[in-house]
């Protein structure tokens, strides 16, 4: 992880700190990146699937109540969602090329755990304070992005440096390095898809039916809403507006805006809101799942309990753009 910890994941490896456990991302890059190139040009920009993945989460130094803390182990939903839907894309074998990178750690307390205050610097030179641990997704998924984004068209020899696409439940931090859909095009990724958990407050405004959306992209947002229609696995756009201003740790309003605007800040290239830059530009999406991650009924698609949402809507996604 020496690399890693020098150059590349700072806001990724500060929520490590806290844990015995060591982190996953460079070293074992086999068992967290992988990537599928079904395409008949292997050459062909990719899809990237960005999953987040705290297999704990605890809040850390801002630790979670007890209450409920037990259903944390599914803060790697996201993770879970991208790497399954990778799997059954090449098992379709897909004519797509594909990557998928997943941060893995736990979110814990600990002698040399991140401290509310510290301040980290990422990797592509933005300066981060931390006000609350338990916003750890943000930072976690911002790192990968910033990595996503230096990605070029000779991906397959770049793909330890590729970022990745994630889902996230509610930490912030962890997101801005990891948990995100995003969809890229051009020298970089031609879809990059992140899926997180980013902040509990889209539990409040979708409940567990709806996985909220965050895209500067119409035609990407179109073509995820027309497949989680045909898998019964539902997407609602959000309103991404920059006056809701950024912050490391979203408060109770607009929280999970707040947390989608701080991803994009690490998303370099990506394609803009009026659409000027679109035959170049990285299409770009952030899945804030927080509220489909888990169901507190039976349902006739799903059961009682963890759902694995949105695999199944991330590989018709998917198979959309095979055809």
């Amino acid at each position: 992880m020496s690399k890693s910890s020098s150059e590349m994941k700072n806001t990724f490896l500060s929520v490590t700190h806290g844990t015995d456990e060591p982190a996953k991302f460079l070293e074992i890059i086999i068992a967290i990146f992988s990537h599928y190139k079904g395409a008949p040009q292997k050459d062909a920009q990719p899809v990237a699937l960005v999953g987040k993945g705290i297999t704990f989460d605890s809040g850390g130094i801002s630790l979670k109540p007890g209450e409920n803390m037990k259903l944390m182990r599914g803060d790697m939903g996201g993770a879970g969602a991208v790497v399954s839907a990778t799997l059954a894309i090449a098992k379709l074998k897909l004519p797509v090329n594909v990557v998928t990178i997943t941060p893995l750690t736990e979110n814990m307390p600990g002698p040399s755990a991140t401290k509310p205050g510290d301040i980290i610097y990422a990797m592509n030179g933005k300066s981060v304070e931390v006000d609350n641990t338990d916003a750890e997704g943000r930072l976690v998924l911002s790192g990968t992005s910033a990595a996503a984004a230096g990605c070029n068209s000779s991906w397959a020899d770049k793909a330890l440096k590729m970022p990745f696409i994630m889902p996230r439940l509610n930490t912030n931090l962890i997101l801005s390095s990891m948990l995100q859909l995003l969809l890229g095009r051009t020298g970089v990724l031609d879809h990059e898809l992140k899926l997180t958990l980013v902040h509990r407050a889209m539990v409040i405004a979708l409940g567990e039916l709806y996985t909220g959306v965050f895209s500067t992209s119409d035609e990407l947002w179109q073509r995820l809403n027309v497949a989680g229609e045909h898998e019964f696995d539902r997407f609602w756009r959000m309103p991404l507006n920059e006056d809701y201003g950024m912050c490391s740790t979203g408060g109770r309003p607009a929280g999970s805006a707040t947390a989608a605007l701080f991803l994009k800040a690490f998303a370099h290239g990506i394609e803009a809101e009026d659409g000027s830059n679109a035959a170049t530009a990285m299409k770009w999406a952030h899945l804030d799942i927080a509220g489909a991650m888990d169901s507190t009924r039976p349902l006739p698609y799903q059961e009682k309990g963890m759902t694995g949402r949105p695999t199944r809507a991330l590989i018709e996604y998917v198979r959309g753009l095979a055809n």
